[in-house]
Order: structure tokens, then C-alpha cells, then sequence
């Protein structure tokens, strides 16, 4: 008995076919990409929409093959072909949702495919019940075995292969892969079909009325739709997990941003004091484990607050950036340089061999910093100042090391600057010591217990009142005076000295009005003023405001600057200076001849008096040559329009000599000792008397 097929059905299954396979390709991707518990999912349903659509195909196949006789198929035995459909696709989803795809394991997986293929046809062949039974052409049954391998090991191998492709045209390339899936499992099915044979007087004994066309035509859209739903929810899914994985990511970048903003330092983007420690904790940790040593090293920059002060935090903050970008440059990658502070850095060197190992990098550190000769348009110098602290010998705690090296470091700053030097157990006494002055000081300032002393200052001539300079004593508490020569550097070193220099200021004012209340003659009074105080930027109008509230002549003041390193930026000084000229304020250029640049000095600053230091008075009858020096000093001032004060004046040959040489005023112990306020007040009294 021969059979015939409707080709309209045969279109309609080969259709049903590649639709299946490109099914499958999609499912393989989601498989791969889905994490663990949603894979499993993934398996289920795809191994039974797979399945469907393939057992659909090898269904709708068969309701196209129509013989003389009527047809049917026995429900439970095509349920067991619709069940090895379904096997043999999770078989396949499983093997290619692994990571890698062997060859041993491809051939065994298409056999085992293969045979679930095979299995699944011709029992639904057997679902037809014949009678007698259907007779198979062994080569051609042979034949659609083969093929069914084949194509199964070709349909993973696809699959596998292009799981991970997502693009445009990798969509392409699925779809023609479909295809040469589809074609592969329609032809094992009509290779199949045909190695059949059927006895010319055979009946099915499960046919039925069923008008087989339109039963081949709903199960096809049935599984149309049951594959389309399960392709359209792949697509949905693994757009969901795609932006769900951005999120994830761009969390995970937003994360990791955060942690290495809160470890670094937003400017320099370097290590910060919070990272610096831990990496201080893990150097602790190797040094104790392997008996080795690293090096903390503490640098403050000489000069920042000058730079960042006169020439903006825009040049200040380039001036950093270029530091850490040297300094990193010049250690090993295994150190590590920090942003602890404003202008202060530390530097982490592992491994140390010995103290020439930490020698020779500050030496090279300074080396580049003190190169440096600007930013940009901007010029200038800096230089840095260095503590060195070894771990163990100088302890095993990072704050105690911290601390070690700071101290150091100030050492270094308080003996000149430009320079390393590693911690001695001496100087945690003296700065001890230090702070515990800077403490005190800091309470006598704010509780108003300093006081002013006034030292006269005479004319060369007639000895007359012409002046006073008004100088800080202070008076700490169970321990008697304490000089200014030991407080005034610790006030600049804890920064305190601006505080200092305003009260100074203030109580002079005050003292002033108080006196010409009292209807006392007062001559100008000098107040030393710090050249760190000429880096304010409203100093001026600080000084403004104090003569507004005491209601003070401008010129009952002179201001006294020292001639220092200090003065780093010139004509931030002229600036200032030539204000406080305009207000009506006299400056006097204080301890003349000992500055490092006092000619260029004398020249640019606008000035009014100069003050000879005292140590060119000194030996001014004993030392050969010292008597021209001071009055070459007198006549070049002389020619500048500049008065000239002769500090430390305590002989009578010194006044004898200073009156030869025209000098215009003189102040020193033969003439007055600085006086208390109360004292000073009496020879105010005789000023104005006589």
C-alpha cells in the first residue's frame, strides 16, 4: 500500500521545525547567561517547548502522510513519543548550557539524542497500531538513524557555537543555522517514513474521523504559539537580565568609585591618611612575620602657605598635584606615597635593607621638590622638610610611628628647613615640651594674661623721648618668664603667631587711647609685626579696623618687620607695606644687616626708618672695621630719605661714636630697659611735662 503527502503539511512541518530550532538557539543563550537556579528553569521549559516543537514537527509530518485507509494515533503511545522528543531536547540544552563542549562528550550526547530521536518517531509510528504491522527497509531505517546522529551532534555543535551571539548578525547566522537544523530533523523524519512499508491489506487499528488536515494545522499553530510565547519570553528575559546586569554593573563601578574616593585623596588622587594605615598595618605585619623593617617618612613642603596664600589655592593646588606626581615618580611602585594634611605627605618604604636605603630617597625627594621652579606663569621655590621613623625600632603601632615622624619632621623644620632627619627619643622631651608651651600660650592669649613692655627709643642728640617699641612679655604662670626668643617660634610653628601678632596690636591701640584719654603726650609707638603676618590678606584691613575702633591717629603707629627668608614673596610685602604707608602708618626695616638680601631690600620696600642690628653695635669700638661698616649703613640711608635707629646701644662710647656719625635715634640698655606698662606711663608724664 502506497502512502501520499500533502505537501501543504510538509511545508508546514519543516516550517515547524526551524522554527523549533531557532528556539533552541535562543534557549542555548539563556541557558549560558541565566545564573544557576534560573538555568534550571530555563531547562525545564525549554527542553519542553523544544520538545513539543520538534514532536509537533514529527506529528504534523505524519498527518501529512495519508494512506487509502483511514488513520489515526493511539493517545498514550503518542504521548510517549511527544515525552522522548522532550528528553532527547533537555538532553541536548544540558550539554551545550556546559562550559566547554568535548568531542567525547558531543559523541555521546548525539547518540544518546540520536537514539531519544529515533525512539520518539517510530513510536509515533507505532501510535498508528497497523495491522499487520508496519515493515521497515533496514538501509533506509539504518539511514534515518545516521541522520538522526548527525544531526543531533550538528545541532548541539550549532548551538554550543553560537549561544553567545547576540548581535544583528548573529541573529542571521542563528536563523540560517535554524534552517539546516530544521531541513536535518524533517529529513531524519521522512527518511523514516521512508523505510516504511505497508501491507496492501493492513488497518490502523486506531483510526478515527478526524480530519487530519485541520488536526495537523492546530497543533502547528499550537506549537507556534507555545514556541513563540517561550522565544518572546527568552527576548523579554534576556533584555531584563541585560539591564539588570548594567545596573549591576554600573552599581558595581559606583561602588568601587566610592571606596576608592574614601581611600584616596580627591586632589592629588593619592593614597590618604584612612588607606595609608592600613598599608601601615600590612607592613607591620610582613616586618614581624620576616624580622625586616620599613620607613615612615613624614614631609611638610617649605613655603606652600606662601605660594597658596599670595598666588591663589588654583596655583596652590597645580603645586600639589605637580609634588605627588614627582614624588610618586621617584619611589618603587612597592612604596607608597599619602596625602595626610594640607601641604603634608607621607612616604611608605617596605623592605628596608638599611638607613642608606631611606636616605638615598629623601635625598632624591628633595632633590626634585627643590627643582621645581613654578607653575605656569608663576615663579618661585619651595623646598621640604623630613622626619624618618623605622619600624620596629621606633615602635610597632602606625599611630605611634605617625607620630614619631611628624616629630621629626618638626625638628627638621625648626633647624632651618630643606632637610631629613630621623627620630631620636630626645625629641619626644622637647616637643613634649613644645606643645605643652604652645598649650599655655594659646590660654594666655585668650585669657588676656601676656603683657606689653615698652623700650624707649631716643634721639642721638638731645636723649629725647622720640619713640617706643613695644614688646611681648609673658609671664607662665609657676615657671616665671619664658623669653620670646623661646615662645615666638613655637607660636609660628603651631601656627598661633597671627593670634599672637593681633593681640599685640590690639592692646597697643587699646594703651595708646587710653593714654591720650588721660591727656599724655604719646610718640609713636613700633609694634614688630611677623613677615608670616604679611601673607594675610586682610591684614590691612584688620589694622583699619582696629584704628576705627580706638579712634587712632594712623601715625601713632610704626610697624617693625624683620628682614628673613621668610619674606618669600616680595611684592606681596610691597603691596601690603605701601597700604599701610597710604593709611599713614611708618615702617621700619627691623635688625638691618643680617637679612640675606638686605640691599634689594631697602631698595623695593617702602619704608621710612631702618634699624641697625645690635650686633653691629656691639663691637662697633672693639672690632676693626665695624665703625665704617655702620656709618656706610647711616649714609646710604641717609640718601635713601630713611631715619636710622642704632639698636643695643649699652656704652657711652657706643652713643659717643653713633652722635659722630649722625645716627637719628638710638634705643638699648645705657638709654632705658624695656619698661612695664605703669613705669613707662612715668616717663610719658615727663614727656608730655617737658
Amino acid at each position: 500500500m502506497t502512502g501520499e503527502y500533502d505537501v501543504r503539511l510538509v511545508i508546514l512541518s519543516i516550517l515547524v521545525a526551524v522554527f523549533a530550532s531557532y528556539t533552541a538557539l535562543d534557549l542555548a543563550g539563556r541557558l549560558v547567561s541565566a545564573y544557576e537556579r534560573k538555568a534550571y528553569g530555563w531547562l525545564v521549559g525549554g527542553a519542553l517547548a523544544m520538545g513539543t516543537g520538534i514532536w509537533s514537527m514529527h506529528f504534523v509530518a505524519m498527518l501529512a502522510f495519508s494512506l487509502p485507509i483511514r488513520l489515526g494515533y493511539d493517545i498514550t503511545i503518542t504521548f510517549f513519543s511527544w515525552l522522548m522528543a522532550v528528553m532527547a531536547s533537555g538532553l541536548a540544552l544540558f550539554v551545550i548550557g556546559q562550559n566547554t563542549l568535548s568531542w567525547g562528550r558531543l559523541l555521546a550526547a548525539g547518540l544518546m539524542m540520536g537514539i531519544a530521536i529515533c525512539g520518539m518517531h517510530y513510536t509515533g509510528m507505532a501510535a498508528m497500531r497497523m495491522q499487520p504491522g508496519i515493515d521497515y527497509d533496514p538501509l533506509l531505517f539504518g539511514a534515518s538513524a545516521l541522520i538522526a546522529f548527525i544531526a543531533s551532534m550538528a545541532a548541539m555543535w550549532i548551538c554550543f557555537t553560537l549561544r553567545n551571539v547576540h548581535s544583528f548578525s548573529g541573529s542571521l547566522q542563528k536563523l540560517g543555522a535554524a534552517l539546516v537544523m530544521g531541513l536535518a530533523i524533517a529529513g531524519m523524519h521522512y527518511t523514516g517514513m521512508a523505510a516504511a512499508h505497508f501491507s496492501a491489506d493492513a488497518i490502523c487499528l486506531a483510526a478515527s474521523d478526524l480530519d487530519s488536515t485541520w488536526l495537523a494545522v492546530l497543533i502547528a499553530v499550537a506549537t507556534f504559539a507555545l514556541l513563540g510565547i517561550t522565544l518572546v519570553v527568552s527576548v523579554l528575559d534576556q533584555r531584563l537580565e541585560s539591564r539588570t546586569s548594567q545596573l549591576v554593573h554600573s552599581l558595581s563601578e559606583a561602588n568601587a568609585k566610592l571606596l576608592h574616593r574614601s581611600m584616596h585623596d580627591p586632589l592629588t588622587n593619592l593614597p590618604n591618611r584612612m588607606l595609608l594605615e592600613d598599608r601601615i598595618k600590612q607592613s607591620i605585619y610582613v616586618a614581624t612575620r620576616e624580622h625586616s623593617k620599613f620607613a615612615l617618612v613624614y614631609m611638610d613642603l617649605d613655603g606652600f602657605k606662601a605660594v597658596n596664600d599670595n598666588l591663589g589655592h588654583q596655583v596652590g593646588d597645580a603645586l600639589l598635584k605637580e609634588v605627588s606626581q614627582l614624588v610618586a615618580d621617584s619611589i618603587r611602585s612597592s612604596d607608597t606615597i599619602a596625602r595626610v594634611g594640607g601641604d603634608e605627605f607621607v612616604l611608605l618604604i617596605n623592605d628596608l635593607k638599611n638607613e642608606q636605603a631611606v636616605i638615598s630617597v629623601c635625598s632624591k625627594v628633595l632633590s626634585v621638590i627643590q627643582h621645581i621652579r613654578g607653575i605656569g606663569p608663576h615663579r618661585f621655590g619651595i623646598s621640604a622638610s623630613m622626619g624618618i621613623a623605622i619600624c620596629p625600632d621606633d615602635g610597632v603601632e602606625p599611630s605611634r610611628l605617625l607620630a614619631h615622624a611628624d616629630t621629626a619632621m618638626y625638628h627638621v623644620k625648626s633647624s632651618g628647613k630643606n632637610g631629613y632627619q630621623f627620630f631620636q627619643e630626645q625629641m619626644n622631651s622637647d616637643f613634649s615640651e613644645e606643645f605643652q608651651i604652645q598649650t599655655e600660650l594659646r590660654e594666655a592669649i585668650s585669657t588676656d594674661v601676656l603683657e606689653l613692655y615698652y623700650q624707649p627709643k631716643l634721639s642721638t642728640d638731645e636723649q629725647q623721648l622720640v619713640g617706643a617699641e613695644a614688646l611681648l612679655r609673658w609671664n607662665r604662670s609657676s615657671k616665671g618668664q619664658i623669653s620670646p626668643a623661646r615662645f615666638i617660634p613655637i607660636a609660628e610653628k603651631f601656627g598661633l603667631i597671627f593670634d599672637l601678632d593681633q593681640w599685640v596690636l590690639e592692646h597697643a591701640c587699646k594703651s595708646i587711647r587710653h593714654w591720650l584719654d588721660h591727656g599724655l603726650k604719646v610718640p609713636p609707638i613700633s609694634i614688630n609685626l611677623s613677615a608670616l603676618r604679611l601673607r594675610q590678606k586682610d591684614l590691612v584691613e584688620q589694622v583699619e579696623h582696629c584704628l576705627q575702633h580706638y579712634q587712632l591717629d594712623p601715625a601713632y603707629l610704626v610697624f617693625e618687620i624683620t628682614e628673613t627668608a621668610e619674606m618669600q614673596d616680595i611684592l606681596q610685602a610691597i603691596e601690603v607695606l605701601a597700604r599701610l604707608n597710604l593709611m599713614g602708618i611708618h615702617v621700619a626695616l627691623d635688625d638691618f644687616g643680617t637679612g640675606y638680601s638686605s640691599l634689594t631690600h631697602l631698595k623695593l620696600l617702602p619704608m621710612q626708618q631702618l634699624k641697625i642690628d645690635r650686633s653691629f653695635i656691639s663691637d662697633l669700638t672693639s672690632k676693626p672695621g665695624q665703625a665704617e661698616i655702620v656709618e656706610s649703613i647711616i649714609n646710604l640711608a641717609h640718601a635713601l630719605q630713611l631715619k636710622v635707629v642704632a639698636e643695643g646701644v649699652e656704652t657711652e662710647e657706643q652713643l659717643a661714636h653713633l652722635q659722630k656719625v649722625r645716627c637719628d635715634e638710638v634705643q638699648g640698655f645705657l638709654l632705658s630697659k624695656p619698661l612695664p606698662e605703669e613705669r613707662f606711663v612715668q616717663l610719658l608724664r615727663q614727656y608730655s611735662a617737658g
